[in-house]
């Protein structure tokens, strides 16, 4: 899918190396000997240079690295890449997107970011993130924003929000990113990108998860197209199976057996969806029942407590990262330098600290009340945002904590139920707003299940190539 030109608007594409091919084309002409890594490479460090100034999606450049990187095998060889900036990769600074973490050079490369290079990527350097990702915008208290290559008035989201500048303006076919909350899907939906969260424990957890009472955060990638999402599962599984889990396998196309598929329009947090957001999510509906799938309304299917409860956990996270930012990212942590954000969310928790029990024993319970309540469902319909992307400053970090936090709560509603429940969701790019401006619809699967939400993406994404064409 290209970009329709507008003028506020920023893209690379052009007749390059990387022209508009996604990852699996690109690999498979490097495979062949039809184009080399180093031409590819250099395509994608030009285009870099040419939309960085307007997208801002890079922390750190790794350029020179790329250049001299050796070959190392893998079905996605040669492929360039970025690697968010809260995952180490030796011989680059990893800074958590955080005036407070003092720049440092990892000396050894995380397990997770060494399942995704072990598939063969140019690792191209760093992406931006808000803050530790606690934002759902790519905007700091001092730096650049990230902006959004369909409208640089607003937001590219977050927290996975660089990768996706970068995925979408086509520096790169594919990027890294991870998701505490929606931040692999928040990103794709805003910039027109496909974003599977898996289910939790299908990759290799990262640093941050391990220390977690509740592993609500999982990794993955935003692309282009859904062969390049299911392709890197595929691979990721080459490098490390969860045998907890059913295999994904290398998933190919759309099923042709009959689904049900429970359909959610308004979230729990009492917010209603907005008109562009819900028409697009019921015309996908629609879409659906035309290919002979059942839709059905539906009830959110987890407690009305969540919304406070995950809330509450999110705080905990601020909580944490200021207590213990010293050991965990760096000696020399600064919490006095964090932002508004995050201080407020730490305030928030500390007010709240005595309901921590029950909150992390209902969490916990999600589980499984999820689980029971879609058993009779083959995957849960419902929009990715409860409003369209919004322009930048509208999430910026430093205006009143109050504020700020509303809006998250009324646009952040419904990705948080699949971080909790540790089951897998995708975001699939379904509609565009009068700025130009991507609409996605959310798929959310029964625990292990992405490979039918990969199958209902693949159907999803030729209506849409066939609708917007």
């Amino acid at each position: 899918m290209t970009m329709r030109e507008q003028p506020d608007s920023i893209h690379a594409f052009q007749d390059d190396a990387l022209g508009h091919h996604d990852a699996t084309a690109l690999a498979d002409l490097i495979r062949r000997g039809e184009l080399s890594v180093a031409e590819v490479t250099a395509a994608a460090i030009a285009r870099a240079r040419q939309v960085e100034p307007f997208i801002q999606g890079i922390a750190y450049e790794a350029f020179d690295q790329a250049r001299k990187r050796t070959a190392t095998g893998g079905f996605f060889h040669g492929v360039p890449t970025f690697i968010k900036d809260n995952t180490d990769v030796a011989g680059m600074p990893t800074c958590h997107g955080s005036e407070a973490v003092p720049s440092r050079v990892a000396t050894k490369t995380s397990p997770l970011a060494e399942q995704m290079l072990a598939q063969g990527y140019v690792c191209l350097g760093k992406s931006t993130l808000p803050e530790f990702g606690f934002n759902a915008s790519t905007e700091h208290a001092s730096a650049p924003p990230s902006r959004n290559p369909w409208n640089l008035a607003y937001s590219t989201g977050a927290s996975s929000g660089g990768s996706a500048a970068l995925v979408a303006a086509g520096v790169v076919p594919l990027a890294h990113a991870n998701d505490g909350g929606g931040s692999i899907r928040i990103p794709a939906a805003c910039c027109g990108l496909i974003g599977l969260k898996p289910s939790r424990g299908r990759l290799v957890d990262n640093d941050a998860a391990k220390s977690l009472p509740i592993n609500i955060v999982s990794d993955g990638v935003v692309t282009r197209s859904v062969r390049d999402t299911a392709r890197f599962y595929a691979e990721a599984e080459k490098h490390y199976r969860n045998h907890k889990l059913p295999e994904i396998g290398m998933v190919e196309g759309p099923s042709q057996r009959s689904m049900t598929i429970g359909l959610v329009l308004d979230s729990i947090n009492g917010h209603a969806t907005d008109r562009a957001t819900r028409e697009t999510v019921e015309h996908t509906a629609r879409l659906l029942e035309g290919m002979g799938h059942r839709v059905v309304p539906m009830d959110v299917p987890i407690a009305s407590s969540f919304p406070d409860d995950f809330a509450r956990y999110w705080g905990m996270l601020a909580f944490g990262v200021r207590a213990s930012g010293r050991k965990l990212m760096h000696p020399e942590f600064d919490k006095s330098r964090v932002d508004s954000l995050t201080r407020g969310l730490d305030r928030m928790f500390r007010r709240q600290l005595h309901k921590l029990p029950a909150t992390l024993w209902r969490l916990r319970r999600s589980y499984h009340d999820y689980a029971r309540a879609v058993a009779g469902f083959d995957a849960i319909l419902t929009p990715a945002l409860g409003h369209t992307t919004p322009e930048i400053g509208y999430l910026n970090p430093e205006q009143d904590f109050d504020t700020l936090f509303e809006r998250l709560t009324r646009y952040v509603s419904f990705t948080p139920l699949a971080n909790a429940t540790g089951a897998p969701a995708i975001a699939v790019p379904m509609g565009q707003t009068d700025n130009n401006l991507p609409v996605a619809a959310h798929l959310m699967g029964r625990h292990g299940g992405e490979q039918t939400l990969l199958e209902l993406a693949y159907s999803l994404e030729e209506e849409y190539s066939l609708y917007y064409a």
